[in-house]
């Protein structure tokens, strides 16, 4: 029987054997781009922090000085030092469905920040947070992991997770459909990056998974489309002619009632 990539266990078996290498390895197989596109999704999340704050063309509400960020699928916590750098006080709190990447991500807080950060071993797809407990949510490079199905489950948790006017914002590598270097683009993920993960990391054949994962993922449209069907403000955009795809949006904020 072949086996199921998008089922929990097998995700969290998966990270857990590739923790080690990943922060290295994922930035030297992606020439660097991960580091930009983490970047990128940051900026776009607090982008739409200031949308979310527009009511009837003036400005709402400061955004909190404190504010909770959520990172879904947190990994090693790559994304952490462009979202402290854009929010120096935030509280991160990380959910990640591999232990060990949680125990690596432990290992490398930044010095003097370890009480802005909470780890939470668990599966996203979860009720793991109250409901309206999130001010801001990212995720970097893991929604491949979710079939549509599980895609349709998350874009509800991130609305149930977000309060009246919180942001979110999710990257993901794509599969850039039309783009005339597509077929080098595949022949890198599905036949180069196998070998070379092979000869590199001991045989090891988890990276690589990249493939198949991308491959299954084709690109954001599908979480677009459960996003605002969950009732969330969203726009998608193309990154490198598509080999990453990115959603952001807002939760709307419920109008004022109007006193009789």
């Amino acid at each position: 029987m072949d086996k199921d990539i998008y089922d929990p266990a097998y995700v969290a078996d998966l990270f857990d054997r590739c923790s080690g290498n990943y922060r290295r390895w994922s930035a030297i197989s992606s020439f660097g781009f991960v580091w930009l596109w983490r970047r990128q999704c940051v900026s776009r999340l607090i982008g739409q922090r200031q949308i979310a704050r527009i009511r009837d063309g003036q400005l709402g509400d400061a955004p909190p000085p404190l504010p909770v960020v959520v990172d879904l699928m947190a990994g090693t916590g790559e994304v952490w030092p462009h979202v402290l750098k854009a929010l120096p006080r935030a509280r991160i709190r990380a959910i990640d469905i591999s232990p060990r990447m949680h125990r690596e991500a432990v290992a490398r807080l930044h010095s003097g920040r370890e009480g802005q950060i909470e780890h939470l071993a668990a599966n996203a797809l979860q009720d793991i947070l109250p409901e309206g407990s999130a001010d801001l949510l990212i995720s970097t490079f893991g929604l491949k992991t979710f079939n549509p199905s599980q895609q349709t489950v998350l874009a509800r948790q991130i609305a149930r997770l977000l309060h009246d006017g919180g942001s979110f914002a999710l990257i993901e590598a794509s599969d850039p459909k039309g783009w005339i270097l597509r077929p080098f683009y595949r022949f890198y993920l599905d036949r180069a990056l196998p070998l070379i993960e092979k000869l590199f990391l001991k045989g090891a054949q988890d990276f690589s998974m990249i493939g198949d994962y991308t491959r299954g993922f084709g690109d954001c449209a599908h979480m677009a489309e459960a996003l605002r069907a969950a009732g969330l403000n969203v726009a998608m955009k193309r990154h490198f002619f598509g080999c990453a795809t990115s959603v952001a949006g807002h939760k709307p904020i419920a109008p004022r009632a109007v006193p009789h």
